[in-house]
């Protein structure tokens, strides 16, 4: 059974008072048995998982996974706005944009106006296509580990969630 409690806490300012904060809590018998095995954050610690596997592979060229996922999208697909980008990668445009920030920094990648006045472009570079080029095969190790790791069904779980709508 649940119950409630909620008050609120005043502190004298000058002539008045001000809010100085709510406090709402509940408090319950709660069954949280299921919850350790909640899907969400086995798919967030296995990403973790895989990335730092990448990264560890890439670290000696200076990239990482996401940096090298960003360039490998570039160079196949060609300059892409920002927000056709991130729709590619399937992240958020405030988290794209803090990684072209460090690739660009780099010169991988070149960020110019796009095809209408409030639109950004972005491009690979020939340093940039030269950082993947270097680390391509370092890449391709990562690649063979993580798939090894997973086995074929879970390669094949991975590739099926990366495209799956769940809404």
């Amino acid at each position: 059974m649940a119950t409630f409690q909620s008050y609120s806490v005043f502190r004298w300012g000058g002539n008045r008072f001000d809010a100085w904060g709510y406090i709402h809590g509940m408090t319950t018998e709660l069954d949280l048995s299921e919850c350790p095995d909640c899907l969400c954050l086995a798919a967030r610690r296995a990403a973790r998982r895989i990335t730092r596997d990448f990264d560890r592979s890439l670290r000696p060229h200076g990239l990482r996974i996401t940096q090298f996922t960003i360039l490998v999208m570039l160079i196949r697909g060609g300059p892409l706005t920002i927000g056709a980008l991130a729709a590619k990668l399937g992240v958020e445009r405030t988290t794209l944009s803090r990684n072209l920030a460090l690739i660009e920094a780099a010169s991988w990648v070149r960020i110019g106006p796009g095809d209408d006045g409030r639109s950004r472009s972005v491009a690979v570079t020939a340093k940039g296509r030269a950082a993947v080029g270097a680390s391509l095969d370092a890449w391709r190790s990562a690649q063979k580990s993580v798939a090894a790791a997973v086995g074929p069904a879970g390669v094949k779980a991975l590739r099926t969630l990366s495209h799956a709508k769940l809404r």
